[in-house]
């Protein structure tokens, strides 16, 4: 007899680097904000499938802090993609009790786009069926770094548990899973720390 997937031993947490949407879009003689969009697709289908099996932490690598190296259209694309997606799925993500989390350094993002993030978390914060942690403009090295900073400005001894503790994903506990969507086999600078004991 076949068992019922959503019966079966689901992760608490999964991570998801969600690359390859450029080359999806440039082998389809696209722009390459025309991947990003169908990530956006593919995000939301993730969402729902994970809520829907039990996986209580979701998050994922949406913006790099090496991407700003991309074509100045490509950035501008994907900021411009973040802000519509934020306003158009924060409705359904908070019918649906997803809380979530905007997770990087935004420093370097416009006004509009770090309200639109606060925003968002506000409006989510009292969700608790899924959390959706969105990594953006974030890096792991930068993860540690700022850790690190923060115990120091606090004057503490910097630890392995305190370190932990100061990371940017301290509010969940670490991935068991971490998914690659692209076919490339490598880290990428995320979630260094987190993924120390995950399942690659």
């Amino acid at each position: 007899m076949t068992q019922n997937p959503a019966n079966q031993a689901v992760p608490h947490h999964v991570a998801i680097v969600m690359d390859g949407n450029g080359r999806w879009a440039t082998r389809r003689f696209l722009p390459r904000v025309a991947g990003h969009k169908q990530g956006v697709d593919s995000l939301r289908r993730c969402v729902k499938a994970c809520a829907a099996r039990g996986v209580k932490v979701l998050t994922v690598f949406a913006f790099s802090s090496e991407n700003w190296n991309r074509p100045a259209d490509e950035v501008s694309g994907l900021m411009d993609l973040l802000a519509m997606a934020v306003g158009r799925e924060v409705p359904q993500l908070k019918a649906d009790g997803v809380r979530l989390h905007f997770v990087g350094e935004r420093r370097g993002l416009s006004e509009k786009v770090a309200a639109g993030l606060t925003q968002a978390e506000a409006a989510t914060a009292q969700n608790d069926r899924l959390i959706l942690n969105v990594c953006f403009n974030y890096g792991g090295r930068w993860d540690i770094a700022q850790a690190a900073a923060a115990l120091a400005a606090r004057g503490e001894p910097i630890t392995e548990l305190a370190l932990d503790r100061a990371m940017a994903l301290a509010h969940v506990p670490d991935p068991d899973l971490m998914i690659r969507t692209g076919g490339e086999q490598r880290i990428s600078n995320f979630l260094l720390w987190q993924i120390s004991y995950s399942e690659l």
